[in-house]
């Protein structure tokens, strides 16, 4: 079945920052940001890019294999004319693993990315955002590919903000990873030109609050454009939270250029996640949503927002990170406690649990890691005790029925926001979701609700107006 015409609503395509929406070739300041393991799928991606919209593919958790697949799919699909971009994803526990996908991104020419859960700018994040880097005729540097950074942080945005660091590009330029053409580019821009700032989505945040973080993060860009001597401003994003049209409407107003997307995707026909969870996602309210830890980052107790409702996934998760930072080993569990976990976790006795995540770290080229493991008990624990939420993951999207108690579905109340907004519409069954048409919904909408608070706010007349606080 063919896509459906776009919505044309001027309105809306003035919303946010116009040189964004030219630069990137959009006709929305509106991303679609990724979904860990292809939930952002190349699917939901294409049809955004036949919108004339920009979802980025979520790399994360994927072999290269899968992720190289995926982007050739992308590549060759008519219609998306480059709107398309992939998620560099860090993994603090997996060291090469940038680098070994920023190799796969520039051997495909991708020329967008999305780096996500990075706490300072990396090589691999340079030469991505650089390759291909250079200077016109009257020396103004010019970048080919463009990077959106997901910050929760200002002194994290700020990195990105800057120039590359002098010795990182001179350990690039020494190791072959830029000619001394693209690094002479890099120093006279940022190393993103536009920063997501995340507050209340399910990825890694902190807990933000986008009330604070956008207004600061927009003033930071302001004076670091200004430092650094940039020609063009640097943008600021704000993605978390954003499932109707006013929380849309009220980023803009905060000063966001443009806004990302994220948990509203993952409940449409095109995620790449089971129907049960998309059955799950549709009858969320604002609140069904906790923090847990997250799978990747388990020793260090970084949160992420997942379902609450539904699913025992969030209190099991919060009392596997209560029993690591309570003991030193698995031998120094109780009895009751070993049967549980073996009963409603791991779905195995212990023993049969590690060899099962020994075999995975052996896969995945990490032999290190159960080395390490035999020396210390405690980190045996994390490594059997993370199995757990791999295992649940996988369990969501494949929609296993015998794990539905475990499904781990990262989400934000955006979801729970965006079925009460849609409830009674035609968009209310989930089916009818196309990620597209939540675009339109959202940014046409917020147009409208900007448009009728302005003409409230401006009156009839004098009489009407708002009471001054000055005298």
């Amino acid at each position: 079945m063919p896509d459906p015409e776009p919505v044309r609503d001027p309105a809306a395509a003035r919303l946010g920052s116009a040189e964004f929406r030219q630069d990137h070739g959009l006709r929305y300041a509106y991303l679609a940001g990724s979904m860990f393991r292809g939930v952002s799928s190349v699917e939901l991606v294409a049809r955004l890019g036949r919108a004339g919209l920009r979802g980025y593919f979520g790399a994360g958790g994927l072999d290269l294999g899968t992720v190289g697949k995926a982007i050739t799919e992308l590549a060759r699909t008519p219609g998306l004319d480059g709107r398309y971009g992939v998620n560099l994803l860090h993994d603090l526990t997996n060291p090469g693993a940038d680098d070994a996908l920023a190799d796969l991104l520039l051997r495909h020419d991708v020329r967008h990315a999305e780096a996500a859960a990075f706490t300072t700018v990396t090589p691999a994040v340079v030469r991505f955002r650089f390759t291909g880097a250079h200077r016109t005729a009257d020396g103004t540097p010019v970048a080919v590919r463009t990077l959106v950074a997901k910050c929760s942080r200002p002194e994290v945005a700020a990195r990105f903000m800057a120039p590359p660091a002098e010795e990182l590009l001179r350990s690039l330029v020494a190791g072959g990873g830029l000619t001394p053409a693209e690094a002479d580019a890099a120093r006279g821009l940022p190393v993103a030109q536009d920063i997501c700032v995340e507050g209340d989505s399910a990825g890694h945040t902190d807990g933000g609050v986008s009330l604070a973080l956008v207004p600061t993060t927009a003033a930071l860009a302001e004076q670091l454009t200004a430092r650094h001597g940039y020609t063009r401003r640097l943008r600021v994003g704000a993605c978390g939270g954003l499932g109707t049209p006013e929380a849309v409407a009220a980023a803009f107003v905060l000063g966001a250029d443009f806004v990302v997307t994220g948990s509203v995707n993952q409940c449409s026909p095109q995620a790449g996640t089971s129907d049960a969870v998309k059955d799950l996602l549709a009858a969320l309210d604002v609140q069904d949503t906790a923090y847990a830890p997250a799978g990747d980052l388990f020793e260090l107790g970084s949160r992420v927002q997942v379902v609450r409702k539904g699913t025992l996934f969030a209190a099991r998760a919060n009392k596997l990170y209560q029993l690591y930072r309570g003991h030193t080993g698995l031998d120094d569990l109780d009895g009751a406690t070993r049967t549980w976990l073996e009963r409603d976790c791991l779905r195995a006795p212990l023993d049969r649990a590690w060899e099962q995540t020994c075999a995975h770290y052996r896969d995945t080229g990490r032999a290190h890691e159960i080395e390490r493991a035999e020396r210390d008990p405690r980190h045996r624990m994390a490594l059997l005790f993370k199995s757990y939420f791999a295992r649940t993951n996988r369990a969501a999207q494949e929609g296993d029925p015998a794990e539905r108690a475990n499904y781990q579905v990262h989400c934000g109340p955006a979801a729970g926001a965006f079925n009460r907004c849609v409830r009674g519409t035609a968009l209310e069954p989930w089916r009818e979701r196309h990620v597209e048409r939540v675009a339109d919904l959202l940014m046409t909408g917020a147009a409208r609700v900007l448009g009728e608070r302005l003409a409230a706010w401006a009156g009839p007349g004098p009489a009407h107006a708002h009471p001054s606080h000055h005298p």
